[in-house]
């Protein structure tokens, strides 16, 4: 698994308290909290809703509208299959069904092994002719089932 941090209440309150002296601070805290533990973890919510001087409510409900945040750690690897309008148009649902019929898994969720998970992103801007994705934060364009088996042998 990558290297990530387990809970540590000190570790995320350190966190939370840098983080809270600058404007808009919701947004950048969570994306250290979760590059440190490799997902938002929920013992946190209230560390930060208190910090900011915000209800809990309000902290999940940034955590749940982005996309790119996580309730869980990742698996080693990560693909992000476009799901932008555009990319549907050129075979991107389809590929999206045939890639989770692939790995058994849906959206948010990880393999059982923690090898891959995978998820949406919206619009990386190259969708003209085929669907779009990332690999481990990798552009990949022109995406087809050979390219996605491809993809998920690197992967293994």
């Amino acid at each position: 698994m990558p290297g990530f941090e387990p809970w540590n209440k000190e570790l995320a309150q350190d966190i939370i308290t840098s983080g809270a002296k600058i404007e808009g601070a919701t947004l950048p805290i969570l994306h250290a909290l979760q590059e440190v533990f490799g997902h938002v973890p929920e013992e946190s919510l209230p560390m930060l809703a208190h910090a900011l001087n915000v209800s809990r409510a309000e902290v999940h409900g940034v955590v749940t509208f982005y996309h790119d945040f996580r309730e869980k750690p990742a698996g080693r690897h990560v693909l992000k299959l476009c799901r932008a309008e555009a990319c549907q148009s050129v075979g991107g649902n389809e590929l999206a069904e045939r890639t989770k019929a692939r790995l058994g898994i849906d959206f948010g969720e990880t393999t059982p092994d923690g090898k891959l998970t995978l998820e949406a992103t919206y619009c990386l801007g190259l969708c003209a002719c085929a669907p779009a994705a990332l690999m481990d934060g990798q552009v990949v364009g022109r995406l087809d089932d050979a390219g996605v088996a491809e993809l998920l042998a690197e992967a293994r």
